[in-house]
């Protein structure tokens, strides 16, 4: 398999995760954003939505859209699951994850940043006010939906997870730790998140999520 992604993309860096939790190899192919590599002929051509990330797979299809790829990769490699045997506990982690995939990642993604300053002439300090308040935003209504899902574990007599939802990643914990790598760039207020950074601390001591991690990546740059 190929991926063609950007280090810093957090949609790609969410497909990274599911490929190590995986254990499944991989060529990593940089398509740099900021360069506009996306649009070179080459790539969008081949590409409907010329975003990243996209991934080939070994039969030479190429996938697009990191949640379609990562239950891809979930449905051809199950094993560990990224997403729950019983119905209703996965629709707890598909909602999770596109709470970040969905609500807070498309109102802050780069292509929008860039619209604010070059179109809209929006200056860098109410274009960060955007990021900052959406961003914040979406991260308290996960913080919510986390304790009333702990709510729901508890009368169900399930133990408390310890990361987004139970012990073990999943669709949501792939979404959310991209989205606090970038928060925190960002330099993004996450007090009062107790179990949202539980979860992405949790994830973190996870060799999977460390070596999917923009500083990692082979185009990193310092």
């Amino acid at each position: 398999m190929q991926l063609y992604n950007y280090f810093r993309s957090s949609a790609s860096f969410r497909v990274r995760i599911a490929l190590q939790v995986k254990g499944l190899a991989y060529d990593y192919v940089p398509v740099h954003l900021v360069k506009g590599e996306h649009q070179a002929p080459g790539y969008a051509g081949r590409m409907g939505d010329a975003l990243v990330p996209a991934l080939a797979t070994d039969d030479g299809a190429l996938l697009s859209q990191s949640l379609a790829i990562i239950e891809y990769l979930d449905e051809t490699h199950p094993a560990p699951p990224l997403l729950p045997a019983q119905a209703l506990a996965r629709a707890r982690v598909r909602a999770l994850a596109q709470m970040v995939a969905c609500e807070i990642h498309p109102l802050n993604n780069l292509r929008v940043l860039k619209y604010l300053v070059r179109d809209l002439k929006v200056d860098e300090d109410a274009k960060n006010a955007w990021y900052h308040h959406w961003t914040r935003k979406g991260l308290e209504a996960f913080e919510r939906q986390l304790a009333l899902l702990a709510q729901e574990r508890a009368a169900q007599g399930l133990p408390p997870s310890v990361l987004c939802w139970g012990d073990a990643p999943t669709l949501a914990d792939c979404c959310l730790v991209p989205q606090i790598f970038n928060a925190r760039r960002f330099n993004v207020r996450l007090d009062g998140l107790p179990l949202t950074l539980g979860a992405f601390d949790a994830c973190m001591a996870l060799p999977a999520f460390q070596q999917a991690q923009p500083s990692a990546c082979p185009d990193a740059e310092a």
